[in-house]
């Protein structure tokens, strides 16, 4: 018996399709049951329990993952995804997804979107299989890898996207607790994509509650065809984020059965602003394409999660080991801090992940250092998967250092007032007053040290990057570290490296060489730490 949907509307999932209780609507609203119905009936939602989707060369944007704010409006593409089938089975409240991708590039864990960078290991077999059931998602890479269970956060994004299209919609407003609700404005059809003169016409705008936390609302037209699904999701740098599909008139194509069935899918994460006036950071194409080969009511067997996929756990853990006398990795996840002890103060490297992990390493910190306070939180670069806890060292009065380029992102979309209602933080519960003063941040153009008289940091820029810009490390010359994020991901035990070296690998061996720092140990952000000599070996350099 498959592991039945249990949260979607705060509810076990329902079938019954019995008319909604009649509503108090407030002035400008209308009644949404009428609008709906003409919905289902425009595109049979009523006649589908489930269908299967497959398309080729699909398009995905590594969220999180822009090189640089202000040079580029959106999210890098990663690896196109071919022979791609999707299986959406509402009856079941189950997904499977899979694809074939180019292996050795991307995390195993990733499918689009968000999740890039976790920090699974690298993908080793093309196919890659993805699965939901109810609540709970795992992924195998390649047909006979083993299952490896997703994170309840990340499961519950793969949950949403089961639901975010125009028949899941549809049927998800008639469960109970979806409390559906409608107005009307006048908009530009097909959202005047492409610079296109198009014509304002009503749209109407139905909103329900899904997973009982989420927002969801679909902008309907006047042909009763869903062209926008639209709500907000959690991601730790940037609080409430934008998660959006939208689906052009022309795609819709009769599939079969009395089923139309958008073929033309087009997936934002990040408002689609190319001119940034909503936010310094403007990535947004996530996942997109075409499915043109639609089968209806084709559901297969509903995936049934393994054991150790019902029995994972995920607590978080600080595994500390000391580099030198003062000196310690914080690891025990995909993401390392460093924490270095001065004479009144320590200084941390890196907050990564999200606020969780961050408070983890700050109590390990205390800990090992009770008497002084965390005084610098050294930030090495912009992607989000190592700005998650930004927020957290700033609440607690740690001044970031940070490169400049960094600076305007930083202060207009991660450390500010903005509420966050989905996944509520330190900061947005009890914002400090000084947060919009600028009193906490230290940028860097070049070069900043850290003294005490004793021990030293030398903080410096790496010049421009295949990876990312404005990126920093970290020296410490007494003990001969250099601490550095993502230019050098040394592989791990058993598993083989980068074939050759890349340009970051050439900036970073380039950028020790150019400033005479004596290298002894690299200390990674994404792995254990490996001796100079490994790497300069394998850059070629003497």
């Amino acid at each position: 018996m498959p592991h039945r949907h249990r949260t979607l509307v705060a509810l076990a999932l329902a079938t019954a399709t019995a008319a909604l209780p009649a509503q108090e609507l407030a002035p400008g609203f209308v009644d949404p049951e009428p609008i709906l119905r003409a919905a289902r009936d425009a595109i049979g939602t009523d006649n589908l329990r489930c269908v299967t989707l497959a398309g080729t060369d699909l398009y995905t944007g590594m969220v999180g993952q822009q090189r640089y704010h202000g040079y580029e409006v959106d999210w890098p593409r990663g690896a196109p995804l071919t022979n791609y089938v999707r299986t959406m089975n509402w009856d079941d409240g189950t997904l499977t997804e899979s694809f074939d991708r180019e292996p050795g590039q991307n995390p195993a864990s990733w499918r689009w979107g968000m999740g890039w960078l976790d920090g699974t290991p690298v993908q080793s077999a093309s196919r890659q299989h993805f699965y939901v059931n109810g609540d709970v998602a795992w992924h195998r890479d390649g047909d006979d890898g083993e299952p490896v269970a997703a994170h309840p956060d990340q499961a519950e994004i793969w949950q949403l996207d089961m639901w975010i299209n125009p028949h899941g919609f549809l049927k998800a407003a008639q469960l109970p607790g979806a409390n559906p609700h409608a107005t009307w404005r006048w908009e530009l059809g097909e959202m005047g994509r492409d610079g296109a003169t198009v014509r304002p016409e009503k749209m109407f705008i139905v909103s329900i509650t899904m997973l009982g936390k989420y927002r969801v609302d679909a902008t309907i037209n006047q042909q009763n065809l869903l062209q926008r699904i639209h709500t907000w999701v959690a991601e730790p740098a940037l609080g409430d984020f934008n998660y959006e599909h939208e689906f052009s008139n022309d795609s819709y194509v009769d599939a079969g059965d009395g089923v139309r069935f958008p073929t033309g899918w087009h997936h934002h994460q990040g408002w689609d602003d190319n001119y940034q006036a909503q936010s310094e950071n403007a990535g947004h194409n996530a996942f997109g394409g075409t499915l043109a080969d639609i089968r209806v009511n084709d559901c297969g067997d509903p995936p049934e999660p393994p054991e150790s996929v019902r029995a994972a756990t995920f607590p978080v853990t600080v595994e500390t080991e000391e580099l030198a006398d003062g000196v310690w990795l914080m690891g025990g996840a995909s993401h390392n801090s460093v924490a270095v002890e001065f004479a009144d103060y320590v200084a941390v490297v890196e907050a990564p992940i999200d606020e969780r992990r961050n408070l983890a390493v700050i109590d390990e910190v205390v800990r090992l250092v009770p008497d002084k306070p965390i005084r610098f939180l050294i930030n090495t670069h912009q992607h989000h998967d190592h700005i998650g806890g930004l927020r957290t060292y700033m609440h607690i009065g740690a001044t970031i250092v940070t490169h400049w380029k960094n600076y305007a992102f930083y202060t207009r979309d991660v450390l500010n007032y903005a509420p966050r209602t989905l996944a509520p933080d330190m900061v947005s519960l009890w914002p400090p007053t000084e947060l919009a003063e600028g009193y906490q941040y230290e940028t860097v153009r070049e070069n900043y040290w850290l003294h005490d008289g004793a021990r030293s940091m030398h903080v410096s820029y790496v010049h421009p990057l295949r990876l990312v810009e404005g990126m920093l490390v970290a020296y410490l010359p007494n003990e001969r570290i250099l601490i550095e994020a993502a230019l050098y991901d040394p592989p791990r035990p058993g598993a083989p490296g980068p074939a050759e070296p890349n340009a970051d690998h050439r900036s970073l061996f380039e950028h020790v060489r150019r400033l005479g720092l004596d290298v002894e140990t690299i200390v990674p952000i994404h792995g254990r730490p490996v001796p100079w000599s490994q790497f300069a070996e394998f850059v070629g350099g003497q």
